[in-house]
Parts: C-alpha cells; structure tokens; sequence
C-alpha cells in the first residue's frame, strides 16, 4: 500500500485553514460591536433581540442592529435621513423606521445634512464645527418632527428592548439623560463614546460611561469608537 506523505508544514497550513472557516463571523458594525453584543446575549440564553437603533442610518453598513435582524430580531429604527427610507424598506421590513429625530421634547428642529451622511445632526453647534475642518459641508437643512425617547418607546414596545444603540451626533449624552432608566432597563447599551475630530484632537466622552455605570450599568467593551454595557443585575444573574 502506498502511503501519501503530507508534510509537517502542510498539515499546520491545512488545520489554519479549518480553524479559520470554522469560526469566521461577519460584522455589520464599525468596529465589529455586534459581535461582542451577540456574545453577551449568547452567554445570557438570549435570542430573537428586540432593539431600539436611535441614529440608525444605513440599513446594513456601519450598523449595531442588522445582525440580530438577520437573526431572526426585530425593532425600531429611528433614522431623520429621509433619503434613507427605500433601503430600509428593502433591507429591514420587518422593523418600523421612524423618520424623525429624538429629542427632550416632542417639537421640531433643524437637521442638518453634511457632506457624509453618517455625520447628519441635529446640533446647529456639531454641524458647525465638523464643516470647519474643511472636509465636510452642510449640504442642506431641513425642518423634522423631534421625539422622546420615552414616548417611542412606550407607542412601539410592549416589554423593553434587549438593546439599545445610540449614535446621534453630539447630542447622545443629552438624550441619553432623557431616557427613564428606572422603567426601561435594557440588557445592552452601545453607545458612541467619542468625539469627532479630523485633526487626531478627539476626545473620549468619559461623563456617558460615568453616568451609565452610576445607573448600575457595567462596561462589558469598548471598541474606542463606542462603549458597550450590560445591566449589571442581568449580567450578574447569568448561569
């Protein structure tokens, strides 16, 4: 009989090769922080999310949401860009898309449409001085209907999300403060905790993590761009 030799490199390249097909996963976040809160609700027996996205954007790109959908989730997008609307109507069916902004008060405001889109807000401040570092315009200013966090919440969920993820330009912290932690409690927040800046001066917004593990919430990851937190009772209560 004759034997077929496989030499000691070929083997390793071989068993690389397996290993890496084996525990690929694929990520619709900036950062790859769907993937850590897809361990989160793993390790908590979670499945079939529900999720508020405040600042969604793109359906797919650069989302925290899309992967529980894909999951077989569901939720509430809220996203003022109004060009957006076709994409999630095509990609995310299943969730309600608000094409409004969030604010303290139910109101209107000005939303202003930059250069990059994912860089749209409702901060005239913001939008102010991210054109004043050259790379970026107002390209147009529009007039939005402005909604509670609280009063979404209550007109669109029976029992509180599982997540909750927050990108709004500048305005996070402020809006953040505005959610009644002491009826809501989300198993995960992802929330964008650092400035923008085109000239490496950006800053780590230190006072939303302080705030949020002040609300008993602990720092589970943090992908420099955004920070993710657990409800620390939940996390405490996992088998």
């Amino acid at each position: 009989m004759l034997l077929k030799f496989v030499s000691p490199l070929k083997r390793v390249v071989n068993m690389f090769r397996y290993n890496v097909s084996d525990n690929r996963r694929s990520s619709y976040s900036q950062s790859g922080e769907d993937l850590i809160i897809e361990h989160i609700f793993v390790t908590l027996g979670m499945d079939r999310i529900t999720y508020l996205d405040l600042g969604a954007n793109h359906p797919t790109r650069f989302s925290n949401t899309y992967l529980f959908y894909r999951n077989g989730g569901s939720g509430v997008c809220v996203e003022p860009d109004p060009t957006l609307q076709p994409l999630f109507r095509r990609w995310r069916s299943r969730d309600i898309l608000l094409t409004c902004g969030v604010g303290v008060e139910e109101e209107e405001a000005d939303f202003y449409i930059m250069t990059t889109n994912t860089l749209n807000t409702f901060s005239r401040d913001e939008a102010e001085r991210t054109q004043g570092y050259g790379r970026q315009r107002i390209e147009k200013v529009i007039r939005l209907p402005l909604k509670p966090v609280n009063v979404i919440l209550r007109q669109h969920f029976k029992e509180c999300p599982n997540l909750v993820s927050l990108d709004i330009e500048g305005m996070d912290f402020q809006i953040l403060k505005s959610l009644d932690l002491d009826i809501w409690r989300p198993t995960v927040f992802c929330i964008e905790t650092l400035t923008y800046t085109e000239d490496k001066t950006e800053r780590k917004l230190n006072e939303i993590i302080d705030y949020m593990q002040g609300k008993d919430y602990l720092v589970y990851g943090d992908t420099y761009i955004n920070t993710i937190f657990v409800n620390r009772d939940t996390w405490r209560r996992r088998k």
